[in-house]
């Protein structure tokens, strides 16, 4: 059988499995959030080092035990269009099967290839985390391309169809890491400004701001895909920030940051 191999390992996150698993375990103990069963997240997909602890965070609001299927969805940092994958991703852990079903069911082309071009690592980071927490979950990797408010809303209303027609229980990862290589205080001001709009689940007004202020948040299509889907497909009603770091708390330099936040919709 065809996979996609994991590029990353041994770069954003550890190669041999035992280390990867430690690492995991030590992020979800340490998470402390419970009591949400969260339908989307914000999840960001820099190196397990730097933004870990924030991804944790993020899964930790999906209810223990799922076993649906995740709709991974991450912007194209090389200017692809917006693609699927359709074949099983490695992990050291072990392969996560997709969601053929609900692939099908998805009018986007398929493009393996573009998936893994210049290790692509806005998706792939995101599913060790899927293999540990969540072994009996298939994922549908689908990687954005113009990451326009027209994109969104085609995007949303195939995705939303898809999803109400699919047997399976389905939850939304929106990939992104937001500020990138400004200083902190600058960082959280800019995106404390946009997030602020995600708390009300207003989606343009998000966008207007991200565009205003210059704000380098890479996956802000994403997040906004995520948001208007559930909007269609159930009772959407609050979003939550439940972590916001910055690369200066691992590094100490505060200068030059690339900002993370964990968010939950529900």
């Amino acid at each position: 059988m065809k996979t996609r191999s994991c590029q990353l390992a041994g770069m954003f996150y550890p190669k041999e499995p035992s280390h990867l698993s430690q690492m995991l375990e030590n992020f979800f103990s340490s998470a402390g959030i419970s009591g949400i069963n969260a339908h989307g997240i914000v999840s960001p997909h820099a190196g397990y080092v730097y933004s870990g602890n924030t991804a944790a965070k993020a899964y930790s609001a999906i209810a223990s035990g799922f076993d649906g299927t995740f709709v991974v969805i991450g912007p194209s940092h090389h200017g692809f269009s917006t693609t699927l994958s359709r074949i099983p991703w490695e992990t050291p852990l072990g392969p996560v099967m997709v969601d053929t079903d609900l692939i099908d069911a998805l009018s986007f082309s398929v493009h393996e290839e573009t998936m893994a071009f210049g290790h692509e690592n806005s998706i792939e980071v995101q599913i060790p985390f899927i293999r540990y927490k969540f072994p009996r979950a298939r994922i549908v990797p689908l990687m954005m391309g113009p990451q326009t408010l027209q994109e969104v809303q085609r995007i949303s209303t195939c995705l939303s169809q898809a999803i109400s027609d699919n047997p399976r229980p389905v939850r939304i990862v929106a990939s992104s890491d937001f500020s990138h290589y400004i200083p902190a205080e600058q960082a959280r001001k800019n995106d404390m400004y946009a997030i602020e709009a995600l708390l009300t689940l207003n989606t343009e007004v998000f966008f207007k701001r991200i565009h205003e202020r210059g704000i380098t948040a890479c996956g802000y299509g994403p997040i906004a895909v995520m948001i208007e889907t559930l909007k269609q497909v159930s009772n959407l009603h609050e979003a939550v920030l439940l972590s916001y770091t910055t690369s200066g708390d691992v590094t100490g330099d505060w200068d030059s940051v690339v900002a993370y936040a964990a968010m939950a919709v529900f």
